[in-house]
């Protein structure tokens, strides 16, 4: 490209309200609007340097600092790239978008790039939910798929240990896509027998069964618009699966106890912490459901795979917990750091709630922490292993009476649901539903 063609472009891009630039191969900024020069505030000329010089404050290409280099993927590939990124603005740090789309002279070798910054609202969505922050590789991969999917109506499956987020990235999704206006609809699909979780999707007619004195209409009616989010979707009744399958194939329905044919427009959101590669091999899960609700999966990494974020977490955390503003000192973050956390970001959470309710000062230190962490220790759980694949093979995942029986021989409720092959969350709704009923 000539130097009135960078002029021709420049010109251009000025007409643009989001930030552009048009970079050279050796990454130096040869043209920048106004939309983007407003956003380097901290930079009184960008012409000239490079652009990670400016968006990250790198002294190196970011493909060499340990991220995707939008950049050099197009040199590779001679073809758009996109990638999201941490970058530095007038505002501070935030999450952007990169568009990357090459430019070829007459002899259609590649001379320059223009890039398109975006902030995305994902990433507005989930700066603000409890722990949902950081900047490790594993964190930007996983927003990374996030934002790509969040605009679709594209099914996703969430999958992760317990505690790593997996409601509140569904609910960053649902923020973040065209359907943020209607309702986000919750099922938890842990310990519901068949009869019951059919009445809590589709809804039911009066007199359809023992106890319905009204017709009520269910989750599905209730997510029209919106985003069903099915939890734990791995302990669905089988014999449900195939009545579920059909509302995603056809978009249609019928309350129990009627034969009215009713319809749902709804964008679905599933979450497990299972392997539902393993529950299909062994007959637990219909495969052609798994197909349907793994269009998109997306795996959040566990805590102790992202420890690098952990100090970041760790603060943003305490300021939510605590009741008072309290720093954590250096002895307690190298204990934290180090920790294994089976239970991730709610473990995390829960270990400086305690903490900042011990600490009489103004700095959480390491006798303020769990014995646990003290000890650099993991309750027993082995770091490397996942949540999904914890517990017997083949077991019942936990009835009433196996927990019960549990609790009276000894042990903590974190290491029955381990034991069980529950969530820990699943473990707790399951004794208070029990306690509800009077049966504890």
């Amino acid at each position: 490209m000539t130097g009135g063609g960078i002029l021709e472009l420049a010109s251009y891009l000025e007409t643009l309200p989001q930030p552009h630039i048009v970079c050279d191969r050796e990454y130096r900024i040869v043209a920048a609007n106004a939309a983007y020069r407003g956003r380097c505030a901290h930079f009184a000329e960008v012409l000239g340097k490079t652009c990670y010089q400016v968006s990250h404050r790198y002294t190196q290409p970011c493909d060499r600092a340990g991220e995707a280099c939008p950049l050099a993927r197009s040199l590779l590939s001679g073809q758009r790239e996109r990638a999201v990124h941490l970058h530095h603005g007038a505002m501070g740090e935030l999450y952007e978008a990169i568009e990357l789309s090459p430019v070829r002279n007459a002899q259609g070798e590649i001379t320059h790039f223009v890039e398109k910054l975006e902030e995305i609202p994902i990433a507005k969505s989930l700066a603000h939910a409890v722990g949902l922050v950081g900047r490790s590789p594993a964190f930007q991969k996983m927003l990374e798929l996030v934002a790509r999917v969040a605009p679709s109506d594209a099914a996703v499956l969430l999958r992760g240990e317990s505690g790593t987020g997996k409601e509140l990235v569904a609910h960053a999704i649902h923020d973040a896509s065209r359907r943020s206006r209607a309702p986000f609809v919750v099922l938890d699909c842990s310990g519901l027998p068949d009869a019951l979780f059919e009445s809590e999707l589709f809804g039911h007619e009066r007199g359809a069964f023992t106890g319905a004195a009204t017709r009520r209409e269910g989750l599905v009616n209730a997510a029209s618009g919106g985003t069903l989010f099915l939890d734990e979707v791995g302990d669905i009744p089988y014999s449900m699966q195939v009545k579920l399958l059909r509302l995603l194939e056809t978009g249609t329905y019928r309350r129990v106890g009627s034969t009215e044919l009713l319809k749902s427009d709804f964008r679905l959101i599933s979450a497990t912490h299972r392997s539902m590669q393993r529950f299909v091999a062994e007959g637990k899960f219909r495969q052609d459901l798994y197909f349907r609700l793994n269009t998109f999966p997306i795996a959040l990494p566990a805590l102790r795979e992202r420890r690098e974020d952990i100090p970041l977490l760790a603060e943003a955390l305490l300021a939510r917990v605590s009741s008072r503003v309290l720093a954590i000192s250096a002895e307690a973050m190298e204990l934290l750091v180090a920790y294994s956390y089976p239970g991730n970001i709610r473990e995390l959470r829960n270990l400086l709630e305690r903490a900042s309710l011990l600490c009489d000062g103004k700095e959480v230190g390491p006798e303020h922490l769990a014995e646990e962490v003290r000890e650099g220790g993991g309750n027993g759980f082995d770091a490397g292993a996942p949540a999904a694949s914890a517990g017997p093979a083949g077991g019942t995942g936990g009835s009433l009476e196996e927990i019960r029986r549990a609790l009276v021989r000894g042990g903590t409720r974190k290491d029955l649901a381990r034991k069980l092959g529950l969530s820990e969350r699943t473990l707790y709704r399951r004794l208070s539903r029990a306690r509800e009923a009077g049966k504890d």
